[in-house]
């Protein structure tokens, strides 16, 4: 079969759906692959590049639609591309279903299938088919240069002759995959990053990329992402309220806002309002991510940059993707070859389009002159759902069960003494009273030389370097009890034990703790 990739026609798209190295691995699937001149030219693929990968490069849209048994595409197919579609071919863009009704029975009714890319669901076995994330990445990344750009000044901080320069502030609101990279690019960058998200399991990852979490004093339970495919659900009035009230308190502090807040099948919901734009310094910039459903910025005008009245920058961009085509090409391009792997179980070139695999019934949204959108949902959910957590023990509790272990290790150390006391005595009942005397020094040395060592913090030790050194403090002890005994040669070994047994533990608990700060940061 035949696959073919057409030059966009939507105004400023610069993308395209297949790169010479994409076409390399889908001819090993065993497919031919196709590309409408000057398709790649505006992503910085020539069609040059294109036949050196072994593709055939078509004169026009027409000729490929006519050609190709697959159409990969990265917009929505317009009107004049719909009418070339015929019956059994299948094309795979993003398409949004829900958004472009019209459009899906369009489609349906010549006959072709559908594969939109935007549905693919979020399960573990998908993410590498996941345009929508590989998308939302170089969005967030994106949308930093942008804010950096209209910015006048340094995000780090500087100290030089000229005088100190103060790092730039930067607010993430929504923390998804956009919002994840732009706080990682900002981080980068030197910016103190602050982000906000309504799901309670992000915090962890905003902390682990060096961001501040920003918490909210609200009881309200939040819900979990797992419930909502990964996505942020809607939040109540009272919720809302309180979150307007912790942008109001940050929008004078924050040099640069970049909000990415969406909810499937809704507007962007409005969460950076006029009067926090009027606290803002002027020269601050916002970056909305969320344009093209509406801006969650009350100012952002869609495909826009506009300056407001007390000289906050408001950019409203929604191509940002396009505007690094060759890196959103190549990614774009490699989740389409990832679901031709699905496609082609057999490598063999042809098409298997199995209804009954849970991520390509879930991106289809026509099939064989059904619409078979919405999906049900798949089998496998989307990510784990946040475990039940044990309530916190109180002060009283916790006092407790130290008591309580205090007096277990009271009880084993006692009956440990009894045990030993007694053995010790039948053997005093039978041995002589010279091996009596070793026998002693040897008890009471692992006795002593165990506590001593084995007390010290873990965090000190590792638990090998704690056995080697509570061996080595036994020695210790049994040769310090021998040093003023009788004999020069007795004494010489106990003395020489003494030092080599030192240098163990004191070597042991320096090369521990040199590893040890190998995990701190400096």
């Amino acid at each position: 079969m035949r696959i073919g990739t057409p030059k966009e026609i939507f105004e400023g798209e610069t993308r395209v759906a297949m790169t010479p190295a994409s076409a390399l691995e889908l001819q090993k699937l065993g497919y031919e692959c196709l590309i409408e001149k000057g398709a790649g030219t505006a992503a910085r693929f020539s069609d040059q590049d294109y036949k050196d990968a072994g593709v055939t490069v078509v004169p026009s849209a027409a000729a490929l639609f006519k050609q190709a048994d697959i159409v990969a595409k990265v917009r929505p197919p317009e009107d004049a591309e719909i009418k070339r579609l015929r019956k059994g071919q299948t094309l795979i863009s993003f398409f949004y279903p829900a958004q472009n009704e019209e459009l899906m029975n369009a489609a349906n009714k010549k006959g072709a299938h559908v594969i939109a890319m935007d549905m693919v669901p979020r399960i573990s076995r998908a993410q590498k088919m996941d345009a929508l994330s590989s998308m939302a990445n170089i969005a967030g990344y994106r949308a930093v240069m942008e804010a950096g750009n209209n910015f006048g000044r340094f995000f780090t901080g500087q100290v030089t002759a000229a005088g100190k320069v103060p790092p730039a502030k930067v607010l993430v609101v929504g923390a998804g995959v956009a919002g994840l990279a732009a706080i990682g690019a900002a981080t980068s960058l030197g910016a103190m990053v602050y982000a906000f998200d309504v799901r309670p399991e992000v915090a962890e990852q905003i902390e682990s990329m060096g961001a501040e979490f920003v918490f909210l004093d609200f009881d309200e339970e939040q819900t979990d992402g797992a419930e909502t495919g990964g996505y942020a659900a809607p939040s109540s009035p009272e919720f809302r309220e309180k979150q307007l009230e912790k942008f109001r308190e940050l929008a004078p502090e924050m040099d640069i806002v970049i909000t990415t807040a969406l909810i499937p099948g809704r507007d962007a919901p409005k969460l950076w309002l006029e009067d926090m734009v009027a606290l803002q310094k002027p020269g601050s910039v916002v970056v909305d991510l969320a344009a093209e459903r509406g801006g969650n910025c009350d100012l952002t005008v869609a495909d826009e940059k506009i300056v407001s009245k007390n000289g906050v920058t408001i950019i409203g961009y929604t191509d940002l993707p396009s505007r690094m085509a060759a890196q959103s090409s190549t990614l774009y391009s490699t989740n389409i070859r990832h679901m031709m792997t699905d496609l082609t179980p057999e490598k063999d070139g042809q098409i298997n389009h199995d209804m009954e695999d849970d991520v390509i019934r879930g991106a289809t949204a026509t099939f064989e002159g059904d619409i078979t959108f919405p999906p049900p949902p798949p089998k496998v959910a989307a990510i784990a759902a946040k475990k039940p957590t044990a309530p916190e023990p109180t002060a009283e509790e916790i006092a407790a069960e130290q008591a309580a272990a205090m007096k277990k290790a009271g009880t084993q150390q006692t009956a440990l003494l009894a045990i030993g006391g007694v053995l010790m005595l039948l053997i005093g009942g039978f041995a002589p009273a010279s091996f009596m005397q070793h026998f002693i020094v040897f008890a009471l040395s692992c006795f002593v030389g165990f506590q001593v060592i084995w007390n010290v913090s873990h965090s000190l030790h590792t638990p090998l370097m704690a056995i080697t050194n509570a061996i080595s403090g036994i020695i210790i002890l049994g040769a310090l009890l021998q040093i003023g005994g009788n004999g020069f040669i007795v004494g010489l070994l106990a003395a020489v034990s003494v030092l080599i047994a030192t240098i163990n533990i004191v070597g042991g608990f320096m090369v521990t703790r040199r590893m040890l700060n190998m995990f701190q940061k400096s």
